[in-house]
């Protein structure tokens, strides 16, 4: 019987076998072991996770690549994905060799001086992009814990990722109304709060364009930027040719006021995800969101060949 990758990634069971192999398999095991995975995957084109790498990818690189084209952005998604997830539970086994594969740019090494209060909070953004799971468990590591807004009510192979960051000392917060106002109030009191910011939600109530098109993706780092009166930053990593992964952060970003509050979220939100696009076309296949980000563009991306 053919084993369903898609379901087995995001099983519970899948995650922690995952975690299993990845402590005590070597490198070069374990990114020939990811990267069979990873083939596998993206082999199966009428998958539904593939068609939505396939449509992402062809908006974040200007609707251009081609069917075949879009089967290589695919497979190198899945392949970094896959390679990733292996370095990210190898390197909480080895905590020494994670942090020499990271290296902070000079426009990050703001968080190693940061207070974990400060005169004002600051809410940090970022990006599936890169290791983003292992920049957080590293720069954990070395002191810097924002507490870190996640989706609602985790459930199988994300609680246990989520697990896993709790166990190095980062303080989760899953989604909910309850879970804004801690974070308001930690913001106000001059903490740092950080969230993803590139996770697709469902039937989003406005749809700020990213990459020229309305995306559904979701507010809440804007409006509680603008509730606690924080500026924003946004983290992101990107892995180099030579293996080390580099965490960058973009300039300080204050929020805009708007009497309504329609334009003031929009326009807000487009601000930051015009930086995350500049990010994002530094390394598009270490893109690594499998939900569609424009769900209506879906039906217009060049099919596979069979």
């Amino acid at each position: 019987m053919a084993i369903d990758w898609q379901r087995f990634i995001s099983d519970e069971v899948g995650v922690r076998l995952a975690r299993a192999l990845a402590r005590v398999l070597p490198p070069r095991l374990g990114y020939a072991l990811a990267d069979s995975i990873a083939d596998r995957i993206a082999s199966n084109r009428n998958a539904r996770m593939v068609r939505v790498v396939r449509a992402n990818q062809w908006i974040a690189r200007g609707a251009e690549p081609g069917s075949d084209g879009l089967d290589q952005a695919a497979r190198e998604v899945f392949h970094h994905a896959a390679r990733s997830i292996f370095e990210l539970y190898h390197g909480l086994q080895h905590p020494q060799e994670a942090l020499g594969s990271i290296e902070l740019d000079a426009s990050a090494r703001f968080l190693l001086h940061r207070p974990e209060f400060d005169d004002r909070g600051l809410m940090l953004v970022s990006l599936h992009l890169g290791n983003f799971d292992l920049m957080l468990h590293t720069l954990s590591m070395q002191g810097i814990r924002p507490w870190v807004l996640t989706i609602p009510d985790p459930q199988g192979g994300r609680r246990v990722e989520l697990e896993s960051r709790e166990k190095v000392g980062i303080k989760i917060l899953p989604a909910s109304v309850t879970a804004f106002r801690k974070a308001l109030r930690h913001l106000r009191r001059g903490g740092f709060v950080a969230t993803g910011i590139d996770r697709p939600i469902p039937d989003p109530r406005w749809r700020p364009k990213f990459f020229g098109h309305p995306a559904a993706l979701p507010l809440h780092h804007i409006f509680l930027a603008l509730k606690a009166n924080v500026p924003l930053k946004m983290l992101a990593t990107i892995r180099r040719p030579d293996g080390r992964n580099i965490i960058m952060a973009s300039d300080s970003m204050e929020m805009e006021t708007h009497p309504d509050r329609e334009t003031e979220a929009l326009r807000n939100a487009e601000r930051v995800l015009r930086v995350a696009e500049g990010f994002i076309r530094q390394a598009p296949a270490q893109w690594s969101v499998s939900l569609p980000v424009w769900p209506d563009m879906l039906a217009r991306v060049p099919e596979s060949p069979r």
